[in-house]
């Protein structure tokens, strides 16, 4: 493994363990260069999944563009990295059990914010509005709305 802050080619495994639904192994690897520490994933490639894009184009899937839109919606959110691609994981893991090898973008989007709207509001609203591509301060309100709405419904629900 390259170490991803000096380059150089040897490390050593500190720690290693599997995720929550054991489908992937994070280890954490400590440079023998310059001392420095980093994460790996590693993953069981099973089969390629295509991604059907809006105007019909195929492209492989990349669980890493998945991961920088989760992570731009979270940025100054308190979600751990480890979360986020537990997430990825997860979208990935029912991409597979329902797909024949190919999932339309906007199913992965919704997931996406299936995911999102559990773990945190502000972040599901940011991916939200990126994704739906809000024109308006009309329908960002609808959404919050929404979202405020739910929360009344739990909160009595909490009460009683």
């Amino acid at each position: 493994m390259k170490c991803p802050y000096c380059g150089f080619k040897e490390d050593k495994v500190v720690d290693s363990r599997a995720n929550a639904e054991e489908s992937a192994v994070r280890r954490r690897r400590e440079c023998l260069k310059c001392g420095k520490r980093f994460t790996t994933y590693e993953y069981i490639e099973e089969f390629s999944l295509m991604v059907i894009k809006k105007d019909g184009r195929r492209e492989p899937f990349d669980r890493k563009k998945i991961l920088a839109g989760i992570t731009k919606a979270c940025e100054k959110r308190p979600i751990s990295l480890e979360k986020m691609e537990e997430i990825v994981i997860q979208i990935e893991r029912a991409i597979q059990r329902k797909s024949d090898r190919e999932a339309s973008s906007s199913r992965i989007g919704e997931l996406v914010m299936e995911k999102l709207k559990v773990l945190d509001d502000v972040a599901y609203v940011r991916f939200a509005s990126v994704y739906r591509q809000f024109k308006d301060v009309g329908q960002f309100m609808v959404e919050l709305k929404d979202i405020l709405n739910q929360d009344k419904k739990v909160n009595s629900k909490i009460k009683k």
